[in-house]
């Protein structure tokens, strides 16, 4: 991936590894909006976006998503768009599963089009596999570190944080095989793989930088 040029940077993670704020903080290294799956979905219940919504937008208008930007996110704010969504965490009543996956498929592309930019989590890695000028990331760690990241970012028991890891990891693997037909965990889409046992998310991300820098010059 060339830094120089327009690119996307798809982080994938494990619950509890980190990533989101790895995410965060690789996007304020490179002064580029971070998207991740609240703001997706802040970003379909705010306008109302299902994918015949999207395809009727871009009908009428070719530039609908940078005018979109423009009208409701702050210039001072549209490097972490994150913080101005608040999205309630559920989806229109009358759009299924599916039709959620192909409405934020088309707005992750627009995401992409509109300028250089970090997406977490979502099926990024793999609608970004083909793109000219991406790295894909997954931001691993151990159970050990996860749980013990959970029950402290969350104040919980180690019960509660298995129990919820073990859900989360179920869901996010079932929601990408049934719409992409493969895994999360294929390496072969991943640029670079990291474990988070030994690591701060500083140092993960000056890996990251390290490995961008080296691929930019």
């Amino acid at each position: 991936m060339n830094k120089n040029e327009r690119f996307v940077i798809a982080i994938n993670r494990e619950l509890g590894s980190g990533g989101r704020a790895i995410g965060q903080q690789l996007a304020e290294r490179l002064g580029v909006p971070f998207y991740d799956k609240a703001v997706i979905q802040g970003l379909q219940e705010k306008f109302s976006l299902s994918s015949e919504e999207i395809e009727r937008l871009k009908a009428k208008k070719s530039n609908w998503w940078t005018d979109m930007l423009q009208t409701f996110v702050p210039t001072f704010e549209r490097a972490n768009v994150s913080a101005y969504y608040q999205p309630s965490g559920r989806v229109p009543d009358s759009m299924t599963t599916e039709e959620m996956y192909h409405a934020e498929t088309e707005i992750l592309k627009e995401v992409a089009a509109e300028g250089s930019c970090i997406i977490a989590g979502r099926s990024a890695f793999y609608i970004f596999d083909q793109h000219p000028n991406h790295l894909n990331i997954l931001i691993q760690a151990s159970l050990e570190y996860r749980i013990a990241h959970v029950m402290q970012k969350r104040g919980i028991s180690r019960e509660q944080a298995m129990s919820i890891i073990d859900e989360v990891d179920k869901g996010r693997e079932q929601y990408i095989r049934r719409y992409t037909g493969t895994s999360r965990y294929d390496a072969r889409y991943y640029q670079l793989v990291i474990s988070m046992d030994g690591l701060s998310e500083e140092q993960a991300v000056d890996l990251i930088m390290r490995y961008i820098d080296a691929q930019s010059k």
